[in-house]
């Protein structure tokens, strides 16, 4: 796991851009503390900074480079699957230097090219220089585990794994409204938009070819998606059986390291089996949760350590105040260098921080709620879509709903705000549902937060552009199959995936997300809905195959999710900060983004005995002004 960066100039005035590579190479240290490696062509530049996993002596530090200088790679990632692979060149007579997967991924790529992706299992970005004819090839793997952002123009073409290296090549930074609008209602900003105009992010399973001057984004991996699901002649239990093999084979590709590894572990269902198939092919690996103190709600401690007494896990958990929680904001927010406003980063980031003090490699559960229906907005979209008298009534009561309390803080609270935009979906059609779900708030609130000046830079066109393709798997189809790739492509690697990224990485720490073996997504894109919702059982098919392997207490309780108390924060220890940060009129009007009247109604509803979602805009907000304190004043 690593971090990387480069620059392909056009010309000479491009050229003079490769100054800027260590810099940029230096601001991904923590990504990779182990070693810094730069190479210089002429016109090409390669930055690497290793943490080291897998052959971690000296031989393997990179850029490397074959046997024949032609060709340079740096590699961000991890090939879980390059023993094998390995083996296979070494047949066809290919040498080794290394015992690095790194290595082997170079050898792969000079004997197949573009078509070497197809036979990598695992996550990666990596990028490689030909010196013989001056191309430069980057890639990145098929669900968007590891990130990879880029910017070209006609002088140059620079990427970086994260978004404050691109900035150190001094690029002209021109704020995005387009993607403001969308961060706005998600509380992220999914690619290929990112904040700043001119710099993007290369979706997952997407490459760039650049040859001379030009510079050719093209999708080398599509999720295979079967809008009904089919699974032919075989039955539920043998698809159960099937899942189970599938998910050791991933688990026990991602137990290889020559480092020390552990397991996060939640408490759920799914960071359970995972931790649970780990113990049996690592007996007394390290397991790691972390709870609230101060906040028994959202507190999951109890189950994590049921399923460490029922695996004989070394467990480790880590029970934080509103103190500790607090007192780790800044450092959270130090390390996002784009807005991105999931407040369950902060827990991710001090978990990985603990975790980091006893192994290098943490496996998660990520992954199988987008896949397997997990969520509750899952749930709601089979019901929504099916005609009944109960959508009938959710309907003609949303005025209750709307007249009620509603709050993620309470249980009461947070059903009434369920309730709410349940009935407010079945009014819309099937993408606008999806949106409305997915998002915060609608589109024409977003729109009223943006002032006068910042409306008039909004290119409308662009926005519904961009957001017609992320609700493209909608547009045939609203199964639940649908909903479940949308979710796939969009909150998976733009959401989740970012946020276990960035605070992983933050502290040095590589994650590994075995649903997410490619061969676990096409088998779950291959099932029919009833296999994953059942008579309200989400994940059902997931749930049923590993019921006899975990703790029966695990089944028939709520999802929390991992969430922080950002109300009761907000209401009391950080109420002056966000008067100073959020809901200052003399910045607002100086700075001229958003509409400080709306942000005074915001703040009224914050502090309201009915504050729905604004603590959720409140938090988006204040990442964006303290993001922009950070790398845009």
């Amino acid at each position: 796991m690593c971090g990387i960066t480069g620059i392909k100039a056009f010309n000479e005035v491009g050229r003079i851009n490769m100054i800027h590579l260590a810099a940029a190479t230096e601001s991904l240290a923590k990504r990779g503390p182990d070693n810094q490696g730069l190479f210089y062509d002429h016109f090409v530049g390669l930055g690497h900074r290793r943490l080291s996993i897998i052959d971690v002596s000296e031989s393997a530090h990179q850029p490397m480079s074959d046997a024949s200088g032609r060709y340079q790679i740096i590699f961000n990632g991890e090939i879980f699957n390059y023993k094998q692979l390995r083996k296979g060149l070494q047949e066809k007579g290919v040498s080794f230097q290394t015992e690095s997967d790194t290595e082997v991924l170079l050898q792969l790529y000079i004997l197949f090219g573009k078509k070497a992706l197809s036979h990598l299992n695992g996550f990666f970005a990596f990028a490689v220089f030909d010196a013989a004819d001056g191309s430069l090839f980057i890639a990145r793997d098929r669900l968007g585990i590891k990130p990879l952002y880029y910017y070209y123009d006609e002088d140059k073409l620079i990427f970086a794994s994260e978004m404050k290296a691109i900035m150190r090549y001094g690029i002209q930074k021109e704020l995005s409204f387009e993607s403001l609008l969308t961060y706005l209602q998600l509380n992220y900003i999914p690619a290929p938009l990112t904040i700043l105009k001119g710099v993007h992010k290369l979706p997952p399973g997407h490459l760039i070819v650049s040859k001379k001057n030009e510079v050719t984004v093209e999708q080398w991996y599509k999720v295979p998606f079967d809008a009904n699901g089919t699974v032919g002649r075989q039955s539920y239990s043998d698809k159960q059986k099937e899942l189970r093999e599938l998910l050791t084979s991933a688990v026990k590709n991602r137990l290889v390291a020559d480092v020390p590894l552990g397991t996060f572990l939640s408490g759920g269902t799914d960071s359970s089996i995972i931790a649970g198939i780990a113990s049996k092919l690592h007996p007394g690996i390290h397991s790691f949760s972390i709870g609230y103190r101060d906040d028994p709600f959202f507190d999951e401690t109890e189950y994590a350590e049921l399923v460490a007494r029922h695996f004989n896990t070394q467990h480790h958990v880590f029970k934080l105040s509103n103190d500790d929680l607090l007192n780790h904001l800044e450092g959270m927010i130090s390390n996002i260098d784009e807005p991105f406003a999931d407040s369950s980063a902060l827990p991710v980031y001090i978990l990985s921080e603990e975790t980091r003090r006893h192994v290098t490699v943490a496996l998660s559960g990520d992954g199988a709620d987008e896949l397997f229906g997990g969520y509750n907005k899952h749930l709601a979209w089979q019901k929504s879509v099916e005609p009944s008298i109960s959508n009938a009534v959710a309907k003609g009561l949303l005025p209750l709903w709307k007249s009620l309390p509603a709050s993620r803080s309470s249980a009461f609270g947070n059903k009434v705000r369920q309730l709410s935009k349940y009935g407010e979906g079945l009014k819309l059609s099937a993408e606008d549902r999806y949106w409305r779900w997915a998002s915060y708030m609608a589109e024409d609130q977003a729109l009223d937060y943006l002032s006068p000046s910042a409306k008039e830079e909004l290119v409308m066109e662009t926005y519904l552009g961009h957001k017609g393709g992320w609700l493209l798997p909608l547009h045939a189809s609203s199964s639940l199959n649908s909903f479940l790739l949308a979710d796939t492509q969009l909150v998976l690697p733009d959401d989740m995936l970012t946020k276990v990224d960035r605070m992983s990485m933050a502290n040095a720490l590589e994650v590994r997300v075995p649903f997410l073996d490619h061969r676990v997504v096409g088998f779950a894109f291959a099932l029919p809905e009833s296999f994953k919702i059942h008579n309200g059982t989400r994940k059902r098919i997931l749930q049923d195959a590993f019921k006899e392997f975990l703790p029966q207490k695990l089944y028939n309780r709520p999802k929390k999710g991992f969430e922080v108390p950002l109300l009761k924060w907000m209401q009391n220890e950080m109420k002056s900060t966000l008067d100073g940060v959020v809901f200052n009129d003399d910045k607002l009007n100086e700075q001229g983004i958003f509409s400080a009247q709306q942000l005074a109604l915001l703040r009224q509803q914050l502090h309201s005995n009915n504050p729905g979602d604004a603590h959720a805009t409140t938090w988006a907000l204040y990442v964006f002004q303290k993001w922009w304190e950070n790398y845009f004043k």
